[in-house]
């Protein structure tokens, strides 16, 4: 799709499954299996959505999936599925591991940022070599050093190569990544996660990572039990949703396997996805 000058593709790295009631927090399961459906172990899919971006003459990715760097038992765990992974779609569009300028990830979860670094030679290693990985200091100082509650989302080897390699640029606040990408943080997931608005034509999409991640977390009261701060969540929920639905700003969700990008339409107060087709 281009804005302007801008263009992006939504791509990703497959699918893969989350326990139902982790990702709806304190909504009932007979509300939230209606839009997302369990398996027998009570989890539900979701897709691992990333951008390819290209714009003021930059190749730039947003997310980078989870990765290969799993053993069999973590694998059955999260049911890592789908085919072509994330590289394989940059190849087919494209793009070799040393095209990439720019890496953006929103936060550093393991679902987030997984094809950050590859094995090579039996070490973890910059899959993106000639890349600057960019995500906010804050989100980098947690992940380093999580706490009991949320260790478990974490991949130390997802992140740490890239500050032995010089490759990070940690962000404080809402900066412009290149002419038309401009991050900023939207705590509540995390310390500081950070959405994506793209810009150009007259037109914006938003990539709202984790603070909606599916079309069925549009609620404002339908937030994650992975948050680490619900109520901050709600507060950007309420803040974002009227902005996106006034400015008739495109919506790029982070997991949704079904509708990738929608426009909100606000309806007695709550706010639906009417999904978009992204060329």
């Amino acid at each position: 799709m281009r804005l302007g000058d801008l263009e992006f593709l939504i791509l990703n790295d497959g699918t893969l499954r989350l326990d139902g009631g982790a990702m709806f927090g304190v909504v009932p399961k007979p509300m939230w299996e209606k839009k997302s459906r369990a398996d027998d172990r009570n989890r539900v899919v979701l897709a691992m959505n990333c951008l390819l971006i290209r714009a003021a003459g930059k190749t730039i990715l947003v997310e980078t999936g989870a990765g290969d760097k799993w053993d069999a038992k973590k694998r059955d765990i999260y049911a890592l599925e789908g085919s072509p992974r994330f590289p394989d779609q940059l190849a087919a569009h494209g793009v070799k591991p040393e095209h990439v300028d720019i890496v953006i990830n929103t936060h550093l979860h393991f679902d987030h940022c997984g094809w950050n670094t590859r094995i090579l030679n039996g070490k973890a290693a910059p899959t993106f070599p000639n890349a600057r990985y960019v995500v906010q200091k804050k989100d980098f100082e947690h992940a380093k050093n999580p706490t009991e509650r949320d260790r478990a989302s974490f991949l130390l080897e997802n992140y740490l190569p890239l500050e032995e390699s010089g490759q990070w640029q940690l962000l404080e606040g809402e900066t412009e990544i290149v002419p038309g990408v401009t991050v900023f943080p939207v705590p509540g997931h995390t310390h500081a996660m950070q959405c994506v608005k793209l810009t150009g034509g007259g037109k914006t999409a938003i990539f709202l990572a984790d603070l909606v991640p599916t079309t069925a977390h549009l609620p404002l009261a339908w937030i994650m039990g992975f948050d680490l701060f619900p109520l901050t969540t709600l507060e950007n929920k309420k803040k974002w949703l009227p902005q996106i639905e006034k400015n008739g700003w495109l919506v790029l969700f982070a997991h949704d396997s079904a509708v990738r990008a929608a426009y909100l339409r606000e309806r007695n107060g709550n706010y639906e996805a009417d999904p978009a087709q992204i060329d």
